[in-house]
């Protein structure tokens, strides 16, 4: 307990500096994850709290971000439109999502996993990151403008007759459930129908006009119609914040620019009694437990977004251990990985427990922190506490904030996370490399998230893998000692006179694994009839799986029968110990042919032995 509060002030500082950062950013995700500001202050306090104190980085600071907050976005509009816009049925299932995935993160922390997540290819979180920028910026285009598609009567009626189908489907399926069967008898179904008022259709084309416009093709779509029906006091709103973010920041880093554009256009608003849209109403008191989360788990409703649990959990992995670095290469010192997933963990299921978004490692507070003097968890704790307190004390005020303002906050948020260094560096990068960032990058803006990562990621491993396969390859041809072209090595020029014409050298360089076996198997037609002895050089060879094994076998097999003797030189521990595994050693090599050095190999094959 001594420890932990020997650097009281510098914690206390540099808490109380990231809970002040937070407040505007925990807002805005709040808003634009779709669940509302409350959600984001939620997800900000105890993502916060528990993060720091179960986590393994003593600086950071956790809260909701920029990437969390996009694929949030997309798991709670599909279960939004999964359970036909209703949010008070589809809540539940959010929050059981949310909270799943937190679990997962605590698993994988426990397995060890965190050591892992650092092998994710550069191209794949660079078209990422870059995607999670351009989905923020193009989101909020509408909000800026002050255009808002549920609001427009014209919009709103193109989704009329989408509506009345939604509906009906509705009552179908209300039929099916009571054992109603539709094609025996309409009559119910017709009764019904007649129910509908056109003011429930109305309703039902406001949700659908509203979730067409959260995703970027619906935002740009709806952008003529933005620009035609523009709120100009909307607009003004948020240039002004984005002004003040950008510009304050030329005169003073000591105080957040973001928080000074939220006192100050959010105060001059209301101190002029502006006629502008504010945010959300933001509940208050402390949080109330979602137990809906337990007494209405259903496994067959969740199961379609188990996937998706998982890559949010990932999501969460990947952005905090990142987050992590940073912190460990200001402070000099190193974080524990897996301690942090199960801290992580922890906070993401206790916020979604108490209905808040998830979160992860936040790098522009965790750098405000370790600036302002954090040096312990201490220092997470307290920012948890101050956004706690504000909450608890001025969420009536808070709730007066101008939407714009919280849009035009976004717009610089998505500015800043995408990925200049990427960007720049494309004319330089290799072709197979590009292409897998813009494809990571198109398909994650127009298309889904976790699917563009995910094919991302394997073709980046497909790419990889045949690049490791051409280079062992290319450096595996099989020639005579005596060949003129031969590209010998360092320990096999002074024996070229010793052995001519009868005794092969068989270079392998780098891993042997499936994706460079097509090439090995050629091996055997590529030595001539004359042969009598083939030394395979196995020194650069860290690594062998399973499909090398076999293909080595097959060789060697095809070799013996064409009475070609085989030797092995400068077997390495985990290839040896897989062939004698497999009895490739000794019963198709035996053991007084494997040689450490090539001229031991060439002694044993020497015409005077």
């Amino acid at each position: 307990m001594k420890h932990l509060f020997k650097h009281f002030k510098g914690d206390f500082f540099g808490g109380i500096t990231a809970g002040i950062v937070a407040l505007p950013l925990a807002l805005a995700f709040g808003v634009s994850s779709g669940l509302g500001p409350d959600a984001g202050l939620y997800g900000a306090i105890f993502i916060g709290i528990f993060a720091a104190i179960f986590g393994g980085t003593p600086t950071q600071i956790s809260g909701p971000t920029a990437p969390m907050t996009a694929v949030s976005l997309v798991v709670i509009s599909g279960i939004i439109a999964a359970n036909d816009g209703d949010m008070a049925v589809a809540l539940p299932a959010i929050l059981a999502v949310f909270f799943l995935s937190g679990l997962i993160q605590i698993i994988l922390g426990t397995i060890q996993i965190g050591k892992y997540i650092r092998y994710i290819p550069y191209p794949v979180v660079s078209g990422f990151m870059t995607a999670i920028g351009v989905i923020i910026i193009a989101t909020q285009l509408l909000p800026v403008l002050g255009y808002y598609p549920k609001e427009d009567s014209t919009y709103v009626s193109s989704f009329k007759v989408q509506a009345e189908e939604v509906l009906l489907e509705k009552i179908l399926k209300d039929e099916a459930g009571e054992g109603y069967l539709v094609l025996e008898d309409f009559s119910e179904t017709e009764k019904r129908a007649q129910k509908i008022t056109t003011a429930d259709i109305t309703s039902e084309a406001q949700l659908l006009a509203a979730n067409k416009a959260k995703s970027v093709y619906g935002s740009l779509s709806a952008l003529p119609r933005a620009f035609n029906n523009m709120n100009v006091l909307e607009l003004s709103l948020a240039l002004l914040t984005i002004i003040i973010i950008y510009g304050f920041k030329r005169i003073t880093t000591a105080v957040p620019s973001t928080l000074i554009a939220l006192f100050v256009v959010s105060g001059g608003a209301i101190l002029l009694g502006l006629d502008y849209k504010p945010i959300p109403q933001i509940p208050e008191g402390f949080p109330t437990p979602r137990w809906e989360i337990f007494t209405q788990f259903d496994l067959a409703r969740l199961s379609p977004y188990f996937l998706t649990a998982v890559s949010l959990a990932l999501l969460g992995c990947i952005d905090s251990l990142l987050t992590s670095v940073v912190a460990d290469n200001m402070t000099k010192t190193r974080h524990n990985p897996n301690k942090e997933l199960v801290g992580q963990g922890i906070g993401n299921a206790i916020a979604a427990f108490f209905g808040g978004i998830p979160g992860a490692g936040a790098t522009i507070r965790t750098v405000v922190n370790i600036n302002a003097g954090g040096k312990t968890r201490l220092s997470g704790v307290i920012a948890g506490l101050l956004l706690l307190v504000i909450l608890l004390s001025l969420g009536p005020i808070a709730s007066q904030i101008p939407a714009a303002v919280l849009a035009g906050i976004l717009v610089t948020v998505g500015i800043g996370v995408m990925d200049y260094k990427g960007l720049r560096a494309i004319r330089n990068m290799q072709k197979s490399e590009v292409f897998v960032m813009l494809l990571v990058l198109v398909l994650s803006v127009f298309w889904d998230l976790v699917s563009a990562v995910g094919l991302g990621l394997i073709l980046a491993a497909l790419i990889f893998m045949k690049k490791i396969g051409d280079v062992t390859a290319s450096q595996a041809a099989i020639e005579p000692l005596d060949h003129p072209n031969n590209e010998f090595w360092d320990d096999e020029k002074s024996y070229l006179k010793e052995m001519r014409g009868h005794v092969f050298v068989k270079h392998l360089n780098g891993p042997v694994f499936f994706g460079s076996t097509s090439e090995l198997k050629q091996m055997t037609a590529q030595i001539p009839q004359e042969a009598r002895e083939v030394i395979i050089r196995m020194d650069k060879v860290p690594y062998i799986d399973q499909t090398g094994l076999y293909t080595l076998e097959d060789i060697i097999l095809d070799l013996n029968q064409k009475n070609i003797g085989v030797s092995f030189v400068g077997l390495n521990n985990q290839p040896s110990v897989l062939l004698e595994k497999i009895e490739i050693i000794p019963n198709l090599v035996p053991n007084d042919r494997i040689f450490k050095s090539f001229g031991d190999c060439l002694s044993f094959l020497s015409p005077e032995k």
